[in-house]
């Protein structure tokens, strides 16, 4: 039986009507995006029509999640607000804190060593406050997630960016920083400017060597890593219906990838025997007699492009394997092109590792398929020529693929098998070698950008789905096409490998003796959460300092970002993630792996105050130790990639006011604003151009900060000559109420007290 089954009943029963009263207001058919949207209105009235990508709206989210790394900014944040209990389902997953290095039980017992202090404290909040618990090893947040809590036509925000992939059961999940899911445990409403939709049509049916996996990975070609923002891709066609729910999840999984708010298929039969699958039969009964409403309407589909903003179209048939990278995953690549595609940049065409697993694909289904590749290599005399390692999703699928012979069959190849968690995906691995080597590796995560797995700037990292990781491996050349090339086995003969094939869902059905789930204390008010005061890990949250209604006068300029400045150059994931909780300690990785435009350097950045060069960090805390201000200026789509909140919440505790940037991506931009910083963009691109080292900035009117008013900054350059720029912003009322608090936090308690 499913988990609050009677929360899914009610957002059933409510759905028919809302989505009747949204469809007579707007006047038109429905796609599926608007009829969870208009159906999730925190007001419940459906009866006003929203503009897409302009107006801010309220929204009433049926659950959180958040994983291990973010949920403890989250939980600390929540802390304050001055509930008794989370007024949503809610859970927490221990998946980003385990580094993988030896292998499943040795790296779990040593992560246990090494976390267990935050481990400890997570499981505590958590039992306090009525949150569902998922132990270290029960699995990587968004499988479990996908396995045991998503929905068709249910509306859901995570604290990570790849909560999105519940859109391979058609919800409509959404990822966010931690203030945004304090908002909604704390019962208050959620705001997201109303998204643009883009259509995705499906049609053909995918054959041989093509997996879900190369949709996305088109798809992130076609649109690059900024085409989604403030969008969200709704998959449908022929072609959808022919996939499993796991494989929609993949797709829906790295939308996130492309900016996108979230990504999201129609419920159909494949969503239905997933649920089956998964013991929740329950859910899939109530589903069906709301299933009109769990799709888009058929006037939709037949006409795309009179009810979408953008309408892309893919034929699966024709579809090729693609291998996208290095360094950013929208550089797509036909797997019979990259032999010459690598040449031709310098690419190192010698594989060293293969790596499958992470949130995107580790399902059984992903298993099936690879280990059909890996055991063909087995009988056909065939070596892996790189090393192999494979994270489970979940401790569900890896019993169960270790009852169904799976993991041996990758043992027989060598293979390590990681702790049931996310590992190199997030940069929790430790990989031996030198660490500036110039290197090559496949894996079938979702991101690639420069230091991510390993923390090598020079790692040329791939993403590709499990088979093609499982054949690159063992060709261990990412060149290798193995629809068309041979391989030399030991007994120097030729040998072709053949498609891979698998099983959608385990024909004995899933099996698992201990899932890892904690619930929590029915009543959590006796329940102490302790944070030692001198602890490197965790740290009570003090208040940020509300607006005193002054412009902001007298700001350094701490750097100028230049090029790709996503939340990993500006908060690093790696072995800093065991300072997630502490707030103090994590904000000295702030902006370390940001280029500065003037020395085209990382972590080097010139002090104003003595003349110097030094690490962006100390440079900032000198500023604030000093009373002085300092911004940080950026260029387009700055904040792309996790949702991280501490790329905000950093900057902020250093001093830094504002973000001025070319553009920026969604999560980042909202996290700025909900920790009370101006998050500013150009309103001529081109004055990113006059920004200058020894700039000393002036707001002129930010005494006037309104709605739909740019503001008028003044840079004073070393020689006293000043630039006058204009920079835009798009915060609402309520959202300049956050500034004027010091942070949405600030405004919550302030709220809670009256």
């Amino acid at each position: 039986m499913a988990f609050d089954i009677d929360m899914i009943k009610a957002v059933y029963e409510k759905m028919p009507s809302r989505i009747e009263a949204a469809r007579n207001t707007v006047k038109k058919p429905l796609t599926l995006s608007e009829k969870i949207l208009y159906s999730h209105l925190w007001d419940g009235d459906a009866t006003t029509s929203y503009e897409r990508g302009k107006s801010y709206v309220d929204f009433a989210p049926d659950r959180v999640a958040m994983q291990d790394a973010t949920a403890q900014m989250a939980l600390l944040q929540f802390m304050q607000a001055g509930k008794p209990t989370a007024a949503v389902p809610s859970t927490v997953h221990c998946d980003h804190l385990i580094l993988a290095k030896q292998g499943a039980e040795q790296d779990l017992r040593n992560s246990l060593t090494a976390s267990g202090e935050v481990f400890n404290f997570l499981e505590s909040v958590s039992n306090k406050y009525g949150i569902g618990f998922w132990k270290p090893g029960a699995g990587i947040i968004h499988q479990v997630v996908l396995e045991n809590y998503a929905f068709p036509g249910g509306m859901m925000i995570g604290t990570d960016s790849h909560t999105v992939n519940a859109g391979g059961l058609g919800m409509v999940a959404i990822g966010v920083g931690g203030a945004d899911a304090v908002d909604v445990m704390a019962g208050m409403p959620w705001e997201l400017k109303f998204p643009k939709l883009i259509g995705v049509k499906l049609t053909g049916k995918m054959n041989g060597w093509t997996a879900p996996k190369d949709v996305i990975l088109k798809v992130a070609g076609i649109l690059t890593v900024k085409g989604g923002t403030g969008c969200i891709v709704e998959y449908f066609g022929e072609g959808a219906k022919s996939m499993s729910a796991t494989g929609k999840g993949t797709i829906c999984n790295m939308g996130a990838e492309i900016g996108a708010t979230t990504s999201t298929f129609g419920y159909d039969d494949s969503m239905e025997r997933y649920l089956r699958a998964t013991d929740r039969a329950d859910v899939a009964d109530l589903a069906n007699t709301v299933r009109e409403h769990l799709t888009g309407d058929d006037e939709v589909y037949a006409n795309p492009e009179q009810y979408f903003d953008q309408v892309i179209e893919i034929d699966l048939s024709t579809l090729e394997p693609h291998v996208n990278g290095p360094f950013t995953p929208d550089r797509a690549t036909p797997v019979s092109q990259m032999r010459e595609e690598a040449e031709k940049n310098g690419w190192p065409t010698k594989v060293e590792w293969g790596l499958i697993g992470s949130c995107t694909n580790s399902s059984y289904e992903d298993l099936s398929r690879a280990s059909s590749i890996a055991k063909q290599a087995v009988e056909k005399g065939l070596k892996t020529k790189a090393d192999f390692g494979i994270n489970p999703g979940s401790e569900q699928v890896r019993y169960t693929a270790e009852r169904d012979g799976m993991l041996q069959i990758f043992e027989d190849l060598d293979a390590t098998i990681f702790t049931n968690a996310c590992g190199p995906c997030i940069g929790q691995w430790e990989r031996t070698g030198d660490n500036n080597r110039v290197n090559t590796i496949v894996h079938s995560f979702n991101r690639n950008f420069s230091k991510r797995a390993d923390g090598n700037p020079n790692t040329h990292a791939f993403v590709t789905s499990p088979e093609m990781v499982a054949a690159i491996a063992i060709s261990g050349d990412l060149g290798f096409n193995p629809i068309t090339d041979t391989l030399t086995n030991e007994k120097g003969e030729q040998v072709k490998l053949d498609p891979p094939v698998g099983d959608e869902l385990p024909s004995k059905g899933f099996a698992v003796e201990e899932n890892g789930y904690q619930a929590p204390a029915s009543d959590g008010s006796n329940v102490e959460v302790i944070v030692k005061p001198d602890s490197k890990r965790l740290q009570l949250l003090t208040p940020f300092e509300p607006w005193d209604g002054k412009n902001i006068t007298g700001a350094k300029l701490l750097i100028k970002a230049f090029g790709k400045c996503t939340t990993d150059h500006i908060s690093m994931a790696g072995p800093w993630l065991r300072f997630r909780g502490h707030l103090d300690n994590i904000s000295d990785n702030c902006l370390i792996g940001a280029v500065n435009a003037y020395n085209q350097s990382t972590n080097k950045v010139k002090n104003q105050l003595t003349g110097e060069y030094g690490p962006v960090p100390a440079t900032a805390r000198q500023y604030k130790a000093e009373g002085i201000p300092s911004i940080v200026v950026g260029d387009h789509n700055y904040g792309e990639g996790s949702s991280r909140e501490h790329a905000a919440m950093e900057p902020r505790h250093l001093g830094v006011k504002a973000v001025l940037v070319k553009s920026f991506a969604r999560i980042h931009e909202t996290n700025l604003k909900k920790q009370g910083m101006l998050g500013l963009t150009f309103a001529d691109e081109a004055d990113y151009d006059k920004v200058q080292e020894d700039d000393t900035i002036n707001f002129l009117d930010l005494d006037q900060f309104a709605e739909d008013k740019p503001l008028t900054l003044e840079f004073v350059h070393a020689d006293g000559s000043k630039d006058i720029i204009k920079a835009n912003h798009t915060y609402n009322e309520a959202q300049i109420g956050w500034f004027r608090a010091g942070s949405a936090l600030n405004l919550i308690k302030e709220q809670n007290k009256s």
